[in-house]
Formats: structure tokens, sequence, C-alpha cells
């Protein structure tokens, strides 16, 4: 059984931000912290005062996280970036509604004095003599300080407040790791029984000191359960400063998952219920538990639940049936081929999610050298008349402004000079498409024209039916936001992110075969029409070769991980950490090598060309942390720390080009060596230069490390490895939902039959096998209550028991 907890997190947009720029504008973007960790940063928005980001997280981490930070800063590339405001949410205030947190929030004022990090180790006992009750308060060390001086570090001392009573510890200069290990003994006064409060202090030789943070202790805990081991630090309990909305806002959506993930066999029953639905005939379609559920699910939970079913059944080796098995319901209960997978169901959903989780590598192919084009080519296009700005090629001709005619003209070339690639690119494709997609497009293809034979219907529908998934729900959203689709790190900026719209509107045409072409508000795309008019005929001959493919479901995607580990998971170039004696472990050792990481090895050589790589076996890693920036005077700077088989320890610096590369480069790693054994719990976010750890200033090498590891900490995507006992566990969540309502609908109202009968035209054989369907779900998830709940128990015991040991 394993404990899990996630975060889901989307930063949508901003309103009402403060100019930070001459310009009357600023260029803002969102840090997002989890306790002392950054996870993510969104891209930068350019020039705007309302910027729109749109980015989504998912992000693995410990269950005994605090909270959720997110700060906006605007970017300024001449010196340091202006912090703009921050919002923070406590663990409490995510899970206050089950649903999470879906609203606008105004930003709050950064105070320097309340932006506090890291943990303090305390051990403390009460004892009483013949002069009454004494305390004594270990202070052992600290970790992971916030940096207060100049050099990136701070001088700390510790002060201890027993009632009237206070004692401090010495002060320790430049570092963020102090070791006291003093003991302050503190005499009760009379009076009612007190608190214990312990605060950190930066000291500082001119001015006041600077707080460092904070823990306190209650009386009824001093007396109950004395505190002995590591704490959070807190800033001073006071409100947040209300900026009363002139910072601006952010709307968040934040929900927390935290789960209990039982063993396999637990979850077979259900599994072998959703398994069966898909393989059953097609007459019992309606009576399946799968449909029950899907009728249970609605709203937001309908993509996270579409996303875990499609894994399930991946790693069955049974995604084509499933999808199958939503088309043919789909198909059955749409009248009007028009406004075939239209809507958000289940099976748009489930379509959608499959082609990100197989075909994303293919999107990546067929795209991004256009792409990659377009941002870097940054061409001004327009053809739309009142958004013309026929100034703006005065600066690059001398010719004068052109006229309205010719920025058309120009314009045209410029689209189809980047469409023609594109469309070029997706017809060439059929060859390199998943054969899974290919296959799940042939069923998609078959249903379709077997609901629809009418002579009025062949031409278009199930061509229609293909195209709205790859063209609309595909290609066309990540030509119009790469970032959200991995391929471009950054947002683009106001005029990219015209041109992108214009060539996703395009493609979208040629996804709907040119059907609403010359109806609507956009007539001024009339100039573009011959080409995709030319475009559409290539469309039907695509799709045709594009589903005309042999094999089955298991050849296509065998039951094992999504990502096998031999495949590269992540690749790039880094800077990576020359070998070198201590004494010149300099910034300059760091040399360009090309990177891969599978799931079996961590790969460097000179280029991707380059025969000769130099390898370190992912079994080998047993931490993967963040480098203080001090340690090399270097920004993103990341640390691998290996163990070989004499058990010695080995550390591999690497610097990556962003904080979200070295996000992303974090989390590969830390998921592909998670099943690793002996794990670190401690390491040196520093460096060991001129004889000691910049950090904790340890004098030996071997010195135990002094911050804690991060390994829970991991962002979640499409890449990711299949689960099956997590994403079990998220139907048998979302089955929870609509336990009383399954029960009420099928099995508890007498009167429902007739009713039932009467909206769904059911017969009374369907109704009967509904019935049983429920009874059997119904059934399953009692059994997994009772395991629950056994588990809970144990949990309970655990507790009682209380730790073994300091």
């Amino acid at each position: 059984m394993a404990k899990t907890s996630s975060l889901n997190v989307r930063v949508v947009e901003g309103r009402a931000l403060p100019a930070k720029d001459v310009s009357g504008s600023s260029d803002p973007y969102c840090l997002v912290k989890v306790d002392d960790e950054v996870v993510a940063r969104t891209a930068t928005v350019w020039k705007s005062l309302g910027p729109f980001w749109g980015e989504e997280y998912t992000v693995h981490l410990p269950l005994d996280f605090h909270q959720l930070a997110f700060y906006v800063l605007d970017e300024d590339t001449v010196g340091h970036d202006d912090i703009i405001g921050k919002i923070l949410l406590s663990k409490e205030a995510i899970t206050a509604d089950p649903r999470g947190i879906d609203s606008w929030i105004n930003l709050s004022r950064v105070d320097p004095d309340a932006e506090v990090q890291g943990e303090i180790c305390l051990s403390v006992q009460i004892l009483e003599d013949g002069r009454g009750r004494c305390l004594r308060c270990h202070v052992l060390q600290a970790r992971d300080l916030a940096p207060r001086d100049i050099s990136g570090t701070s001088d700390p001392f510790a002060r201890v407040f027993w009632g009237s009573q206070s004692l401090e510890t010495s002060t320790i200069k430049k570092t963020r790791f102090p070791h006291w290990d003093e003991v302050l003994e503190l005499r009760e006064m009379p009076g009612a029984p007190s608190p214990l409060r312990v605060e950190l202090w930066d000291w500082d030789m001119v001015g006041k000191n600077d707080f460092l943070g904070m823990v306190e202790f209650s009386p009824k805990t001093l007396q109950q359960k004395p505190p002995n081991g590591w704490f959070r630090l807190l800033p001073f309990p006071r409100a947040e400063e209300d900026s009363g909305g002139s910072l601006g806002a952010l709307r968040l959506k934040v929900r927390l998952i935290e789960d209990c993930v039982l063993p396999s066999q637990c979850y077979q029953p259900l599994v072998e219920l959703l398994m069966e639905s898909v393989l059953g005939p097609a007459e019992e379609d309606t009576a399946s538990p799968l449909a029950l559920l899907e009728e249970l699910t609605f709203g937001d939970c309908r993509q996270d639940l579409a996303t875990k079913l499609v894994k399930l059944f991946l790693g069955r080796g049974l995604a084509g049936r499933f999808l199958d098995y939503l088309t043919r319901r789909e198909v059955a209960r749409t009248m009007d081929p028009n406004t075939l997978f239209r809507s958000n169901s289940l099976a748009s959903k489930s379509m959608e999610q499959f082609m990100k989780l197989v075909g994303m590598p293919y999107l990546h192919e067929v795209l991004k050298p256009v792409i990659s084009r377009v941002f870097e080519e940054k061409k001004y296009m327009e053809l739309d008349p009142s958004k013309m700005d026929l100034g703006r090629t005065r600066r690059i001709s001398f010719k004068g402004a052109p006229s309205e005619e010719q920025m058309r003209e120009t314009s045209l070339g410029l689209l189809t000079g980047y469409l023609g690639p594109i469309v070029d690119a997706i017809m060439g494709s059929v060859g390199r498409c998943p054969p899974a997609m290919r296959l799940a497009f042939k069923q998609l293809h078959r249903r379709v024209e077997e609901r629809f034979p009418q002579a009025e219907h062949q031409q278009d529908v199930k061509y229609l039916a293909i195209s709205g998934f790859l063209f609309l729900r595909f290609f066309a959203p990540a030509i119009l936001t790469p970032k959200l689709f991995d391929l471009r790190d950054q947002h683009a900026d106001p005029q990219t992110s015209r041109s992108l719209l214009l060539l996703a509107k395009a493609v979208q045409s040629i996804g709907n075969l040119g059907q609403q072409l010359g109806q609507g508000k956009e007539l001024w795309m009339a100039p573009l029409h011959p080409f995709l008019l030319q475009s559409v005929s290539r469309v039907r001959d695509f799709l045709d070769r594009l589903v005309d493919v042999d094999g089955d479901e298991g050849a296509a995607v065998p039951a094992r991980a999504l990502v096998p580990p031999s495949a590269i998971v992540r690749e790039g170039y880094l800077l990576k950490r020359k070998d070198e004696p201590a004494s010149l472990a300099t910034r300059f050792a760091f040399k360009k090598r090309y990177v891969w990481l599978s799931g079996e090895t961590l790969s460097f050589s000179k280029s991707p060309e380059w025969q000769t790589r130099h390898s370190i076996p992912v079994s080998h890693i047993r931490a993967v942390e963040r480098v203080d920036e001090g340690a090399f005077q270097l920004p993103h700077v990341m640390q691998v720390v290996t163990q070989d088989g004499a058990g010695a320890l080995h550390t591999t610096y690497l610097q990556c080009k962003n904080v979200n590369d070295l996000n992303q480069w974090l989390s590969a790693l830390r998921k592909a060596s998670a099943p690793n054994p002996d794990k670190l719990a401690a390491c040196h976010p520093g460096a060991f230069r001129s004889a000691r750890w910049t950090c904790c200033l340890q004098a030996e090498r071997s010195a135990a490390g002094c911050s804690r590891t991060h390994s829970a900490v991991t962002l979640g995507d499409w890449s990711d490895p299949l689960n099956p006992d997590a994403e079990a566990q998220t139907v048998y969540r979302q089955l929870l939902l609509g336990r009383d309502q399954l029960r009420l609908k099928f099995l508890e109202d007498s009167n429902m039959d007739t009713t039932l009968e009467a909206d769904t035209g059911a017969c009374p054989e369907v109704l009967a096998r509904q019935r049983a369907a429920a009874a059997r779900l119904l059934e399953v998830l009692e059994d997994l209550d009772h395991a629950h709940e056994e588990f809970q128990q144990q949990e309970r015991v655990k507790a009682a028991l209380g730790p073994l040991g300091p």
C-alpha cells in the first residue's frame, strides 16, 4: 500500500497588474513553489497587464507539504526581475472544498521578512526538581535557511522564549546550514503555562537583524509530546497584507488529491468489470459497468477520468477496444452527423488524451520545424483589415508604407509559405503516425460509416469524424499554443501569437474540409480560400491512407509501460562539470555535452552524432537535487548523486538553460530512478570547494548531507509510465462520488423502472442488465471500502504507537 499526494495546478491568467516598464506595461511570469521547492515557471507574456498563460501542471509531492505559493514577477533583460506580488495557499485552504479552488485571488505584497524557508532540529524536555519545572531546549541545527546577505548566505542565531525567559545561541557566520548543538535551559516562572517559541535571526553588524523564521509549541504539546525532530520554520503569525487589488489578481485552479493506493489484487475485480465492458458484445453496451460509470461523470472530472481510463486500458493492451466501445455508444446516440463528437463527452476526451499519450512524439516530428521557423523569423502577417498596421514596414523599407492590398498580398505569401510545409508534413506523415492511432481512426471510420450509410453522408461524415480529432483537437491547438504541447519553451510574443492564430485557423478550416469557408464573420480569410480548398482535396486521400492499416491493438500497443526502459525519455544539450581537482572546481570546468536519459542509462557525448558516450546506470542514482547558485556562481544547476559498486558516492553537476528545463530534468531523473533502493535522505546543495562544502562549511568531503532531498517531487506529463493501481484508484474515487445516485437510480426506487423506460427507451431486459451491473459495481465498491478501512486502522495503530525513537 502507498499513500500518494498530487496537486493539479492551472495558472490561467492575470488581470490589472501594475506597469513596471517605461512603456506602461510589464513582462509578467509566475513562479510556482511548493514549500521551499520551485516546481514550475510559466512562460513570460510580453508587454501585458492582463496576461493569459493557461499553463497546467500536475505535481506529485510528499504528503506533509504545507503551502503552495505563486510569485508574479516582471522579467527584466537587464538587472534583476521585479517582484510584483504573491499568493499563498495553505494546504488547509486548498482542501477546504473537495473540488479545490477555482477563482480570482488578489496578489499580496512581498515582505522580505515574511519570506522564510527551511527547518530547525530541536529536542525539548520538561524536567522537574526541587526548584520547580525547567525546560531544556537542545538546539541542534537548521537547514535550507533563507539567504539574507549579499554573499547568498546568512549569519544565523536562535533565540528561545519561554514565558518571560529568553536565551540565545551563538552566531554561526556565513551559512544557511548552521550546526549549534547547544542546550539552553529556562526556568518556569509563576503564572499560567507558557508556550515555547524558537526564533531564528540573521545577525547584522550594521542595522537591524533579519528575521529567518520561527516555530511555536503550545503548553499542551510541551506536556504531552515534547518536540523532538525537524520542524518547518514559519513567518510571524499575522494576516496577509491586502493590497486591495492594486497589485492585480490571478485566476487559479488548484486541486489536491490525497489517496491511498492499495495492492493490485484489491483492484482486480473493478478492473475486470471494466475490461468485460469493452470485450462484451455491442448489444450490451448500454448495460455495462463502464456505461454506468460514464453516466456518473460530469464536468472537470471527465478529463481526469478519461486520462486514467486510457492509461488503464493501454496497460492491458486494450486501448483500441476501449475507444471503439466509447465510439459505438457515441454514434449510437447521435442523430445529426454534424454534431458528432462536438461535445466534451467521455468518448471525445478519451480520444484527445489517447492522442497525447501515444502521439506526442509524432506531433513534434510533424509540426516542430515550421513552428520553430515562425518563432525565429518573426514575420508580420495580417489579413484582417481592421487589425492591419500599415506603418509597421516603414522601419525596414524606404519606399513608404505599403497599401492595404500590398500588405494583404505579402501576408498571403508568408502564410502560404508556412502553411505549405505544414500541410505537406501532415499529408506525408502516414508512415510516421503511431500504429495505435491509425487503428483507432480505422475503427472510428468504420463505426461512423455503419451509423450513417446514406449516400449524402458518404463524402464527408466519416472523414470529418477523424479530421475533427486529428486536425481540430490535435494539430490546430498545438499550432495555436505550442508551449502547452512542449513545442516551445516560451509563449509567443503578441506578433508571433497572431501569426500562429492565423495558421491555426487555416489548419482548422482544412480539418473541417472547407465546409464553413465563406461563412461567418471572418470573410477577410477569403484570399486564403484557394489554398485551403486545394489542401482539402488532399485530406481525404491522406485519411484514406491513414486508416488503411492492418494489425490488431495488441500488436500496436503491447501491455507494457508507456515508455519502455530503453526508450529515450529526455535529451538535449546541458553543461556538464568536467572532473577536476577540488581546488580547480571553477565555473569554467563546465563543458557543453549532449545528454540522453532512458529508463536504463544517463549518457553524455560531445554531440548527438558523436559515437563515444559516457554512461551512468540509472540504477546507481541515489539523489537528484538542485544546487545553490553560490556553489559555482551559476544558475539552474542540478546534481546527480550516484553510488558505485564499492559504496562510494560520486556527484555529477549539470547546468540547464532555464528554470523550466531544470524542473523537467529533475522530474525526469527522479521518475526514472524512483524504484532505486537506498535513496539518500539528505545531500549537500552546495559544492566541495576550497576544502569545505560551500553550503554548510563542513571540512570533510564525506560529511553527511545538510539538506533534505526531494525525490518525491515530480511533474506529471504525457510520458509518465503507466501505473495501473493508481489509475484504478482514481476510477474507484469517481464511482464513490456517484454511488448514492447509482443505488437510487437502479436498485432502491421500485418506481424507477417505468421512468427509466420512458426516459431512455430501454426495454425491460436492458433495465435488468443495468440493475445487475449496478449491483456488481456496488459490491466491488464495498470490498474496496473495507480494504481502505483496514489500511486506515493500521495507520491509526502506527500513530498511536508513536515514533520508535528521535
